[in-house]
C-alpha cells in the first residue's frame, strides 16, 4: 500500500525502514534522564534566579489531578483509582500549599499565558472544587487576558452544566479521551462510553464557545480491526473536532500494572497496526484535516496549523503548542516543570507529596540541569520536531560553534534521511520535507547524545 499525502507518497517500505523505537521528545533531555542529584535546593535556585531577572519568559502551568473512578487498562498515567470523592478536599489543600511555596520564591513576575489540567481525571473534581482550584491559581498567578486554558475530560464524567462551568472558569480548550467507539474494544480496555455520550459532550463544548476541541484516538488496542477502527473514524469525522490526536498504543505490561489486564492475544498484529495507521491517516486527510506532526491533526483554520505554517509551532510536555517558549511550573504529584535551564519532577505518591509539604519543602524528587550542549541539541531537536528549518548560521551565531565541525558525526548519520527524501541539507539549513514530517522523531534522534547511554525506559515505536 502507498499512502498519498498532499504532493507526496509514502510507501510501506519507507515506513518499515524508519519505524524504529524512540522518544517522543516532549523535552530534551527526555524525562528518563532526570536524576536525584537535582534536589529541592536546585529547583529553588532556578525559581529565585527568575525572581532576580530583569525580564523573564511568561509562565505556563500544569496541574496534575490524579483521581479516577475506574481503571482504564491501557493507561500509563500516574493515577489513583478511587470512588471516594472526599479525597479531593485534602489534595486541594496541599496544592494550595505548594502554590504558596512556589510563589514565595518566584518573585512578582508571574504573568501566565497557559494552563493545563491533566490527570487522572480533572473532571473527577465537582463544580465547587474546580472553582476553588481556579481561585487558588488566580490568587497566586497573574493570568493574561488571552491565556490558553486547557483541560482533559473523560466523557463519562460530563454532566449537565459541566462544559458551561469550565467555560465560566475561563477554559477555552478541551480534550476528550475517545480512544475507540467500538463496544468490543471498549469492553476489552474497561472504558465504556457510547458514541452519543461523546457527541453530547462535543455539542455542549460548542454551545459553551470553546475555541478548540480535541479528541484522542488510540490505535493498536485489543479487539481493534481495520474495519472497526474505520467505523470509529466515520463517527469522529462526523463530530468534527478541531484537533485529533492519533496515538499508537504501547503495550508495556512490565512497566504499567494496569496493562496486565489486557489479553495480549487480542492485540492486533504489527501488520494490522500499520494498516490501521495508514488507513486512519488517509481518512483524516481526505476529511480535510491537516497533518501537524507525529500523531496530531487539525482543521486548516485551527491555530495549531496556523502556527505550523508561520513557523511559530512549539513543543513541550503537553505536546504541540502555539505559545512561545515559557517557563513551566508543575503542581501536584509527578508533575514536571521547566524553569530556566532546568527540568524538575515531583514525587509520584500522594503520601510523599503531603509529607514534603507538611515539612515545608517543595516535593521535588528529581530533575536535570541542562548544559550548553544540551541547550544546543534541544533547540535542534525541537526545531525538527516542529518540522521547521534548522538554520545553520543562526545556530553558529547563538552558540559560537562551527555547525558542520561540531556535528560532523550527526551530519554523516543524517545522509540516510536525505537519501530517502525525508530531509534536505544545504550550506544554510536542514529542512524537513513534506513526507519527512512523519519521521521527525527519527531525524531528531540523530542529535540525541543520551541514546548511547543506558536507560530503564522502553520507548514506543515511531509509527
Amino acid at each position: 500500500m502507498t499512502l498519498a499525502l498532499p504532493d507526496i507518497e509514502l510507501s510501506e517500505e519507507l515506513i518499515r525502514k524508519f519505524d524504529k523505537l524512540g522518544p517522543r521528545y516532549t523535552s530534551y533531555p527526555t524525562a528518563d534522564r532526570f536524576n536525584t542529584a537535582f534536589t529541592e535546593q536546585t529547583y529553588l535556585s532556578y525559581l529565585e534566579q527568575r525572581a532576580t531577572n530583569a525580564s523573564n519568559p511568561p509562565l505556563s502551568i500544569y496541574v496534575h489531578l490524579p483521581f479516577c473512578e475506574s481503571l482504564c487498562y491501557f493507561c500509563a498515567c500516574n493515577k489513583i483509582i478511587t470512588k471516594d470523592h472526599s479525597r479531593v478536599a485534602e489534595y486541594l489543600r496541599y496544592l494550595d500549599k505548594e502554590m504558596a511555596l512556589v510563589a514565595s520564591h518566584i518573585g512578582s513576575d508571574r504573568k501566565t499565558v497557559q494552563l493545563h489540567l491533566g490527570g487522572g481525571t480533572p473532571t473527577f473534581f465537582n463544580a465547587d472544587e474546580l472553582r476553588q482550584l481556579m481561585s487558588m491559581l488566580r490568587s497566586h498567578f497573574d493570568f493574561a487576558a488571552d491565556a490558553e486554558l486547557g483541560v482533559e475530560i473523560d466523557p463519562r464524567t460530563v454532566q449537565d452544566g459541566t462544559l458551561a462551568l469550565l467555560a465560566e472558569l475561563g477554559f477555552n480548550r478541551n480534550s476528550f479521551g475517545v480512544q475507540d467507539f467500538d463496544p468490543a474494544v471498549q469492553q476489552a480496555v474497561n472504558r465504556i462510553q457510547p458514541l452519543d455520550m461523546v457527541e453530547k459532550a462535543v455539542e455542549e463544548s460548542r454551545k459553551a464557545n470553546f475555541q478548540s476541541i480535541n479528541a484522542d484516538l488510540i490505535y493498536g488496542l485489543p479487539k481493534q480491526t481495520l474495519e472497526s477502527f474505520g467505523r470509529t473514524l466515520d463517527s469522529l469525522i462526523r463530530l468534527a473536532p478541531d484537533r485529533i490526536a492519533l496515538y499508537n498504543y504501547a503495550h508495556l505490561p512490565n512497566r504499567f500494572k494496569a496493562q496486565r489486564q489486557i489479553v495480549e492475544s487480542d492485540l492486533p498484529s504489527a501488520e494490522e497496526r500499520l494498516q490501521i495507521f495508514l488507513m486512519s491517516m488517509r481518512r483524516l486527510l481526505d476529511a480535510g484535516y491537516v497533518y501537524i506532526g507525529l500523531d496530531h491533526f487539525s482543521k486548516p483554520d485551527d491555530e495549531l496549523n496556523q502556527a505550523r505554517l508561520n513557523k511559530s509551532l512549539h513543543r513541550n510536555f503537553q505536546g504541540y503548542t502555539t505559545r512561545a517558549e515559557c517557563d513551566l511550573i508543575g503542581f501536584g504529584v509527578s508533575a514536571i516543570g521547566k524553569v530556566g535551564n532546568s527540568y524538575s519532577q515531583s514525587v509520584r505518591t500522594v503520601n510523599a507529596y503531603y509529607q514534603h509539604l507538611d515539612e515545608g519543602h517543595l516535593p521535588v524528587e528529581k530533575g536535570f540541569e541542562l548544559s550548553s550542549d544540551d541547550l544546543l541539541r534541544r533547540q535542534i531537536i525541537m526545531t525538527l520536531m516542529c518540522s521547521a528549518p534548522v538554520e545553520i548560521d543562526t545556530i553558529n551565531s547563538a552558540y559560537g560553534i562551527d555547525f558542520n565541525a561540531y556535528f560532523a558525526r550527526e551530519m554523516s548519520l543524517l545522509r540516510q534521511y536525505e537519501d530517502a527524501g525525508l530531509i534536505t541539507i544545504d550550506p544554510t539549513a536542514i529542512r524537513v520535507t513534506a513526507k519527512g514530517r512523519l519521521f521527525v522523531r527519527a531525524s531528531g534522534m540523530v542529535f540525541d547524545k543520551y541514546l548511547t547511554q543506558p536507560t530503564m525506559s522502553t520507548y514506543s515505536k515511531l509509527i
